[in-house]
Formats: structure tokens, C-alpha cells, sequence
């Protein structure tokens, strides 16, 4: 995989070794960033990128605030053009719209609450590629639509107001409302924000589901813990690559604080991890304030 890098040594336990069996399992890539540029008037936010994202997995991107993470998604769903480079999604050139095949749920709060809309209709908007805006939609479409948020436990929302939904409820709305799509990528803009804690492992769970289901899912988060916990790839993103893999390979002190600019501890014990802000957060990190090796291996040991 371009630009990536990886970090061998990790301890290996069953559900390490499930997801490298995910990750050597994937196909030709579904996504190819090629020399890409992109950036708003006259800012870059990020230049020459390379990356590939292979068929079949279940992939998360991490960063900071304002690391072009959210702009990466707009690159590969086609609504922020690339200013140089090729983009190829699902073996078709991007240009300036998201290709057939590819659904998304954007960020929460994003969405316009005011908007008078049940839940039904959210999902039905999903079809609008295929149907177009006709006014009605078929009886096989309502079929499919109730059958999409019974299997994602919400059917009995089917006539409410979304704004009268919960967090997590409104999360599997949007969901549903891509998968009517029958996409063969999913992408979500940070679905696990604004949530609490049992809310957002379920829907890990859940999108870990449907990429058992054959579904290719891009995501990003601010959330290293459940990353590490649930996803057998990430991506670390700060206006360019810094780096690929397995997150039990590459999520140590040093390459996350590259990420994220400030110091970081990872801590190990039988296979699990654990991330935090270290006592020096916020401190520019680099070659002059980087920790002492001995320091590294007391707080990131392997």
C-alpha cells in the first residue's frame, strides 16, 4: 500500500491475528489517490498525496482537528475536486460527483434539525440516484426502506420526526439511508461523534457486520480506543500519510505523535491497547522535544 508504514513487534492475540487475516484478505484497491492535491481558494490542505485502500476492508482514518480528514472523504466522494492528480473510486474516474456504488452518512451535526422529515422519508432519500425526484415512492421501495431499519432496530420509528430520535437513532437513520443504496463502499464522517460509549461500540458492531457482508467501509473518528478495539485497519492522517496498517502494529507513541503533533502514550498489556494524551499534551512535538528512549519503551512497551 502507498506512502505506508508499518511497525512489526506488537503482541499478536486472537483477535490481532482476525484482523490481519481481514487485512491480507482484501482486494485490488476500491480507492487509488494518485499525486492528489486539493485545498480551499488559496489554502492546501494537502499536496501530492498517494494512498490505495483495498477492496473488502474496514478501514479508519485518524487525525487531528483540521488535518484534512473530512476533506480526504470530499476527495473520494467527488465534492471537493482534486486541484492535481487522478481519483479512482470502484474503477471509475471521480469527477466532480460520487460515483454509483458508493453511499454516505455525514457528521450529525451537520444535518438541518428544523427540517420537517420522518424517518421513512430520510431513507427513501437514499434511492433518489435511481428514481430520481419522483413524488412518491414505489411500494417495493417502502418495503425495502422498513426492512432496512427493522434489521438496524429502529422500525418502529419509521413515521416520526428524526428530530425526535435520539443520537445513536439518527446515526442508524443515515445509515440506513445509504444502505438502500446497495453501496459496495460506505463512508462515514466521524458516526461515532456525539454519542455515548455503548452507543458507539454498537454501531462499530454494526458497520464491522456489514463489512462481513461484503461492504468496503471507510470512516473517521477521533476515537483511538474503539479504533484500536474494533478496526483491523487505520489510516494516519495529518495533511498527508503518515502511516498505514494494522492499529496493533502502527499505533505506538511515536507515530501518533507524529499524527497528532503532541506527545502521545500507548500502553500494552496481553494485546490490548491503550491511548491517551500524555502529561506534555499540547506540546509541539518534534526531534527537539521527542521523549528519550528509555522514556518511549517505559510508556509504550511491547
Amino acid at each position: 500500500m502507498e506512502n505506508g508504514v508499518t511497525h512489526g513487534g506488537a503482541v499478536v492475540n486472537g483477535a490481532a491475528e482476525e484482523r490481519r487475516l481481514v487485512a491480507d484478505a482484501a482486494g485490488d484497491p476500491i480507492v487509488h489517490l494518485a499525486g492528489v492535491s486539493c485545498g480551499y481558494e488559496d489554502k492546501s490542505v494537502f499536496s501530492n498525496l498517494h494512498l490505495s485502500i483495498p477492496q473488502g476492508l474496514y478501514t479508519g482514518i485518524v487525525g487531528p482537528s483540521g488535518s484534512g480528514k473530512t476533506t480526504l472523504l470530499k476527495v473520494i466522494l467527488g465534492v471537493a475536486g482534486a486541484t492535481v492528480g487522478t481519483v479512482t473510486v470502484a474503477g471509475q474516474r471521480v469527477n466532480g460527483r460520487t460515483v454509483r456504488g458508493v453511499g454516505y452518512v455525514p457528521q450529525l451535526e451537520t444535518v438541518n434539525w428544523n427540517f420537517p422529515v420522518t424517518v421513512e422519508q430520510v431513507v427513501l432519500m437514499g434511492r433518489h440516484r435511481e428514481t430520481g425526484w419522483l413524488p412518491w415512492p414505489s411500494r417495493e421501495e417502502r418495503r425495502v426502506a422498513l426492512d432496512l431499519l427493522e434489521h438496524l432496530g429502529i422500525h418502529q420509528y419509521a413515521h416520526r420526526q428524526i428530530r425526535a430520535l435520539s443520537g445513536g437513532e439518527q446515526q442508524r437513520v443515515f445509515l440506513a439511508r445509504a444502505l438502500i443504496g446497495r453501496p459496495s463502499l460506505l463512508v462515514l464522517d466521524e458516526p461515532t461523534s456525539g454519542v455515548d460509549l455503548k452507543t458507539q461500540h454498537q454501531i462499530l458492531h454494526l458497520l464491522s457486520e456489514l463489512n462481513r457482508d461484503g461492504v468496503t467501509i471507510i470512516l473517521t473518528t477521533h476515537d483511538l480506543n474503539s479504533v484500536a478495539r474494533h478496526l483491523p485497519w487505520v489510516i494516519c492522517f495529518n495533511r498527508g500519510l503518515i502511516a498505514q496498517g494494522d492499529p496493533q502494529e502502527i499505533f505506538t507513541s511515536e507515530l501518533l505523535s507524529r499524527t497528532y503533533n503532541s506527545e502521545m502514550v500507548v500502553m500494552r498489556q496481553n494485546g490490548l491497547l491503550l491511548i491517551a494524551d500524555s502529561p506534555n499534551a499540547g506540546v509541539h512535538y518534534g526531534p527537539s522535544t521527542g521523549a528519550s528512549k528509555k522514556e518511549e519503551r517505559d510508556r509504550d512497551p511491547v
